[in-house]
């Protein structure tokens, strides 16, 4: 079993920055692939990233592409979303999630394990 527990959240300007982080516990990643999800009100779950944690390939969606960056560190067991040039529309709840397997996905109903997500509101 893996648990996941986002942090970061939180209210920012249209134009700034954010930094989300998740911790991932239980077992030590390896072979497995973390990813970013966020929901929007209303809205279904949207893929934003992943990446293999064993090489550090990542892949975003297209309209995150520029502006988002997946990083991991191996020794702290966490992966890590850097938003920037963020705009209302980002608003919405980050969840974290994981799978078995390094081979990204976009599919939410493909993951293994998910965090509780934490709340980023862009102001405009």
């Amino acid at each position: 079993q893996v648990q996941l527990v986002e942090s970061g959240g939180g209210l920012v300007h249209a134009g700034g920055s954010l930094r989300l982080s998740c911790a991932a516990s239980g077992r030590t990643l390896s072979k497995d692939s973390m990813y970013w999800f966020r929901q929007a009100p209303g809205k279904e779950r949207e893929f934003v990233g992943g990446i293999n944690w064993a090489d550090g390939t990542t892949y975003y969606a297209d309209s995150m592409k520029g502006r988002f960056t997946i990083s991991r560190d191996n020794a702290k067991n966490s992966v890590y979303l850097q938003m920037d040039s963020l705009k209302p529309e980002d608003t919405a709840v980050y969840y974290c999630a994981a799978k078995v397997g390094v081979i990204i996905v976009t599919s939410a109903g493909r993951m293994d394990y998910w965090g509780k997500g934490t709340l980023v509101t862009v102001s405009s």
